[in-house]
């Protein structure tokens, strides 16, 4: 590779990862996570991903103590973001599973980030641009495919 290519790449990777990180903010604003730190949005999403368990198992599953583990569950318990029931295979077990509330959640934060990005590519890019945005989109996929 050229020298000039490789700066090149090294530039666009800085403006990607610029624009993206601004963009995720934007994005959390619209979908009211602000209350949440990054430890518990990620323990919410893995037990929706994955389904109810145990907190040795998240803690295990989010590469932490389990003392760390028991105290993000706490602040969601206490949030009413998850419930406990008994493990039907192992009673002295709890397993974590997401509320009725944080389900609402979810589905009421990612449903208000996709129409502010709905609304914000309608009126601020024309047709074509939102054409060159789709081919852009299409670009950024095969970045993170294996």
């Amino acid at each position: 590779m050229s020298p000039y290519r490789d700066e090149r790449a090294s530039a666009l990777a800085a403006e990607l990862r610029a624009i993206l990180g601004k963009l995720k903010r934007k994005l959390r604003e619209q979908g009211g996570q602000n209350d949440l730190t990054p430890s518990q949005v990620s323990v919410l999403l893995r037990i929706e991903k994955d389904g109810p368990a145990a907190v040795s198992t998240l803690a295990r599953a989010e590469g932490m103590r389990p003392q760390s583990m028991s105290a993000i569950i706490t602040s969601l318990l206490e949030a009413g973001l998850v419930c406990g029931a008994p493990d039907p295979n192992d009673r002295r077990q709890t397993l974590m599973a997401l509320s009725r509330k944080c389900q609402k959640w979810l589905k009421d934060g990612r449903a208000a980030r996709q129409d502010w990005l709905t609304t914000t590519i309608q009126k601020k890019l024309s047709t074509h641009e939102q054409q060159k945005l789709a081919s852009a989109v299409e670009l950024l996929g095969r970045l993170i495919e294996d």
